[in-house]
């Protein structure tokens, strides 16, 4: 079987995976050099620089040469490219095989999740798309540290495929039909792990974090409701699961860009100090945009929103949302 990743520099961990379970996987990346780095010392020329990468992985700079023959498309794009590289790979795709997201954010224009930018570009392929999520961060996965995640898909065949191949000993997978509910926690959480940086780097402590975590989870749940989504998937991996790691960890990049906010550092500052993208920066514009829509309350959501797009003093946003009128916390995750 053969297997194609995007761009795959970045997602080498998950590359080498398949590639150690005896798939061949082809590489696709933008930069011929990058190509040519991986193929030549087997090595990540940005990321996870000492994970020595399998034989049977091999990096191309053509996207027509890495895709031809490939019976599975793993995409892991930033969210805001995601519909550029899908149009760019559906002119050099006839029929596309399964394809499976593990972009964790939404089309900024179209406010779409990534498995709906890949049907707008696939029509037919509806029953071949899935997403996988979960809290699993490439620095544990790639030393093969017990993770687990989620696979979604609105075909139970589709979702079934992705298991199989992704499932090892040390990376569990689980099946979930609901689409829709695993793609909006996995954008969500970014968020709300960009608020969790800002109360460490605030110098709260752990009630405040926790707090944070659970309302945010709360948000999450109120505007998947809205959309479609199971609330039980929030209580899954690619919810709470994901939320968890992602606002703790000292790999998250959301995190560490919440901190970095909060000591007075832009997003322009910010992005120069790093080649890794904080999908929660852009999709902070989108949840703020979606939850209107909707006309869904979400207001930690809406101060992140505030502090990165409107200048907003971090202090005041804490203390607008502590002194919000009292409620009950069961009535208020169903509320809009």
């Amino acid at each position: 079987m053969l297997l194609l990743l995007l761009p795959v520099f970045l997602m080498a961990y998950i590359s080498n995976l398949l590639a150690e379970k005896g798939f061949k996987v082809h590489l696709w990346a933008r930069q011929a050099e990058v190509a040519e780095i991986i193929n030549t010392n087997r090595r990540n020329p940005y990321y996870l620089t000492d994970l020595q990468l399998s034989s049977s992985l091999v990096a191309t700079s053509s996207l027509q040469e890495a895709v031809e023959g490939s019976d599975l498309i793993v995409l892991v794009v930033p969210s805001h490219a995601m519909k550029s590289i899908v149009s760019e790979l559906a002119k050099v795709t006839r029929g596309a095989p399964p394809m499976v997201s593990l972009t964790k954010g939404l089309d900024p224009d179209s406010l779409k999740t990534m498995s709906k930018v890949l049907i707008e570009f696939f029509p037919d392929a509806r029953l071949r798309v899935a997403a996988l999520s979960g809290p699993n961060h490439a620095e544990e996965v790639s030393q093969k540290i017990p993770s687990a995640t989620v696979v979604g898909s609105v075909s139970d065949r589709t979702a079934k495929l992705i298991q199989d191949i992704f499932m090892t000993p040390y990376f569990r997978v689980y099946t979930n039909s609901d689409l829709i509910g695993i793609e909006i926690g996995a954008a969500i959480k970014n968020v709300i792990a960009i608020a969790a940086g800002i109360s460490d780097g605030l110098g709260y402590g752990d009630n405040t974090k926790a707090s944070l975590m659970t309302r945010g989870l709360a948000e999450m749940t109120r505007l998947g409701i809205v959309l479609g989504a199971n609330p039980l998937t929030f209580a899954g991996l690619s919810g709470v699961g994901d939320l968890i790691v992602t606002c703790t960890s000292r790999y998250s990049r959301n995190r560490a860009a919440g901190m970095k906010l909060a000591e007075g550092k832009t997003i322009d500052q910010i992005s120069k100090q790093t080649k890794m993208v904080a999908e929660g920066i852009r999709t902070a514009k989108s949840i703020y945009q979606l939850a209107q829509r909707h006309r869904v309350e979400m207001p930690i959501s809406r101060a992140v929103y505030q502090v990165i797009y409107e200048n907003k003093d971090p202090h005041d946003c804490v203390r607008e949302l502590m002194s919000r009128g009292a409620t009950s916390e069961l009535e208020e995750i169903s509320r809009q």
